[in-house]
């Protein structure tokens, strides 16, 4: 499905301002459709049609470009309309509003103004209409309206209204729909007091868990929250966001803590016209989720410590290493304990990134850009080689980071030992292309190149056993080293990525 910015840019040459609202609408639009238990859909007059064609005869009218369905009641609307180009004959309402850039109550609207069928409610951005959103619900029943019913419905027909003068939703209050409270958590109805004229039963039992005892309704909601809050300064800030709420346009966001309950409070202020008529709060009980994130944060940093303490003691490891290395004698042996140093120091590194990362993912580029000197300072002295990178490794999972770092080690060092002679001059380079299913990297280096009948798999080097057991028992991938096309040498690697069988 395409994206509402993609279907704007399809069908309108809107301005960015009217672009954003129409964002901002969509972000905040399924408030409405749950207190209007209706279906909304959102219209933007059409310049030319789209993938789908008119279904009469008419001159098209609008496009479809976003849809919301409610959580408080049956869909009526169980197709996907977005992308659907319509005329004056399936959607009048529509066509109508459009033309007068006011509110159509369609479908045979109740005298006690409870939900239509059918209305169409213009969008307007900088003071003109830009779009319609229409509200489809099920047919009314001849049973009187529950309180809550009631509730709902009023809010409805006025947010309706302020979305008719551009004044909902407000530029200045940020969408975030992962962690604003929705209308089935908790309602509650404040009139220009600031008084509880109605409290859905989940938001009383939001309230009662923070230590209300007192019902809600016919109390002062700000005063209320004010006395349950534990930190007299939040106390007031919170007080003072509920009442600004009816008193001013302002609406807010906030988290309550009291007496060890987490709740998330949203205050959105009901002003048609710009007289307040008071304001609907919506109530969230988190105290659960927040128990289970300070556990997930707790393990996080739990596991953060440990990759401290892990690379800690490897660079001990390698210190120790190095110092062996300078009182020996034995050049071979300060060869071999060279190795281990750039080794251990290449797993110290991943666990270093990981020690400062929130997920359990290296990014690798990183990580070579910090190995880089270090095998430089550990390789051939005998040589004047540079070693570069050229494109991106990506982010890799933590347990896959490992091997393939120290098979990049292994690679990067053998070019540097051992693919120039004495006094040359050279440059070993790390190539990677990355797809969605591929990491191939190749190091390439300009040196004096290996023999064609060079066998990676059967050299008895250390270094190229160790890459070739990292890359096909940890990596699942394949290596190959042969002479370069411009001569040198070329190790090309290929490492799967997603989700691997388990080795057997």
């Amino acid at each position: 499905m395409s994206t509402l910015s993609e279907m704007l840019a399809e069908h309108t040459d809107l301005p960015g301002t009217a672009v954003d609202h129409l964002q901002r609408v969509v972000g905040e639009w399924q408030i409405l459709a749950d207190i209007s238990f209706a279906d909304l859909l959102l219209w933007v007059p059409v310049d030319h049609p789209g993938s789908r064609a008119v279904t009469s005869s008419d001159t098209a009218t609008a496009v479809c470009v976003a849809q919301c369905r409610p959580t408080t009641a049956p869909t009526v609307i169980p197709s996907d309309t977005v992308g659907a180009v319509v005329g004056e004959t399936e959607h009048p309402e529509v066509a109508e509003c459009l033309r007068t850039a006011s509110i159509v109550r369609g479908g045979g609207r109740l005298p006690d103004e409870q939900g239509p069928p059918h209305d169409a409610v213009p969008v307007r951005a900088d003071g003109r209409v830009v779009a319609v959103l229409t509200r489809d619900s099920a047919p009314v029943s001849g049973r009187p309206p529950s309180l809550l019913e009631a509730a709902y419905r009023d809010c409805a027909h006025h947010l309706s209204d302020m979305i008719a003068e551009g004044s909902f939703p407000s530029p200045s209050e940020k969408t975030d729909v992962n962690s604003s409270p929705r209308v089935g958590d908790g309602f509650i109805r404040l009139d220009t007091a600031g008084m509880v004229t109605y409290a859905s039963p989940n938001a009383v039992s939001a309230y009662h868990r923070m230590g209300l005892t007192a019902d809600l309704p016919g109390h002062d909601l700000a005063a209320s929250t004010r006395s349950l809050v534990t930190d007299p300064f939040d106390a007031e800030e919170i007080a003072a966001t509920i009442g600004a709420a009816v008193t001013s346009a302002g609406g807010r966001r906030m988290e309550v803590d009291a007496r060890g309950a987490t709740v998330l409070l949203r205050t959105v202020p009901l002003r048609p016209a710009g007289t307040s008529v008071g304001a609907l709060v919506l109530v969230r009980d988190v105290t659960e989720v927040k128990r289970r994130d300070r556990a997930l944060l707790s393990k996080d940093a739990t596991i953060r410590e440990i990759h401290h303490r892990v690379k800690n003691n490897l660079q001990t490891v390698a210190a120790l290493l190095r110092l062996q290395a300078r009182r020996t004698d034995n050049d071979e042996a300060k060869v071999a304990l060279s190795e281990s140093v750039r080794r251990v120091t290449s797993i110290a590194l991943v666990h270093d990134v990981l020690s400062t990362s929130v997920d359990e993912v290296v990014d690798l580029d990183e990580v070579v850009d910090r190995l880089v000197p270090v095998m430089v300072d550990i390789g051939s002295l005998s040589a004047d080689v540079t070693v570069g990178r050229e494109g991106s490794l990506g982010v890799f999972p933590a347990e896959r980071a490992t091997p393939l770092v120290m098979v990049l080690t292994e690679l990067v060092q053998n070019s540097l030992e051992h693919g120039f002679d004495p006094g040359a001059r050279g440059r070993v380079t790390i190539e990677s292309r990355r797809s969605s299913r591929m990491l191939e990297v190749t190091v390439r280096d300009d040196g004096r190149g290996v023999p064609d009948d060079f066998d990676a798999s059967a050299s008895d080097r250390l270094g190229l056993q160790i890459v070739s057991t990292l890359v096909t028992v940890e990596l699942g991938g394949t290596i190959s080293v042969a002479a370069g096309r411009d001569g040198g040498t070329a190790a090309e690697l290929r490492v799967p990525l997603g989700r691997r069988e388990p080795r057997g």
